[in-house]
């Protein structure tokens, strides 16, 4: 479709009609014991990156990056370490040039701060994607202690992405749905991934 933005992962551009649209928010959700972080590598490849790191240090981000099997480019890593944790993502973010892809790995920190203040970032940061027609990718881990305002980063979201992880049998599954997507063109079907080496469809065969 004339006007998205590759991802960088083909299969999921093919599901998404070429990619996604320009200011664009996607809320990632996958399990912590998962490697939902190879996604989020692999995006680095497609344009110029800020990646904002909330719990790992910057040079845990910056080695996983470089090590990662994955084609990848060369992100911008910070660290997010003040006390006022939206202030400084603001700030951080405000430098962001046109085009690019922001990713914030994980969103748990600053959904764990004032409720009102969140709902404020979040409509700060879709006015910025907007203004720089950049996408942002904001990882959310699932578990059962998730953050208050988890629910919040849902509805400001124009897309949501589910990474399921599930063994049967000997065999490890990744399936990525798409339940919510805004901009059009909605995949209705799960996409089996192969996490291991790159980001790919899974082309094996199930066995029931």
């Amino acid at each position: 479709m004339v006007g998205r933005l590759e991802t960088g992962i083909d299969v999921l551009d093919r599901k998404l009609d070429g990619g996604l649209p320009p200011g664009c928010i996607v809320a990632y959700t996958a399990d912590a014991n998962s490697q939902s972080e190879l996604l989020l590598y692999e995006l680095t490849a497609a344009r110029g990156t800020l990646y904002l790191t909330t719990e790992r240090s910057d040079d845990a981000v910056r080695h996983a990056i470089e090590t990662s099997p994955s084609e990848i480019g060369s992100p911008t890593v910070r660290h997010v370490t003040s006390d006022t944790p939206l202030e400084e993502a603001t700030r951080l973010i405000g430098a962001l040039p046109d085009g690019a892809n922001l990713i914030i790995d994980t969103m748990d920190v600053l959904e764990r701060t004032d409720t009102d203040e969140y709902v404020a970032f979040l409509n700060d940061l879709k006015t910025q994607m907007l203004e720089t027609n950049s996408i942002a990718v904001l990882h959310c881990l699932k578990g059962n202690a998730e953050p208050d305002n988890r629910a919040r980063t849902h509805h400001a979201a124009d897309a949501v992405f589910d990474l399921r992880t599930k063994i049967t049998g000997t065999e490890l599954e990744n399936h990525l749905s798409v339940p919510k997507f805004r901009c059009g063109g909605q995949p209705v079907e799960a996409i089996k991934l192969e996490l291991v080496e790159e980001v790919a469809i899974d082309t094996s065969r199930d066995i029931a």
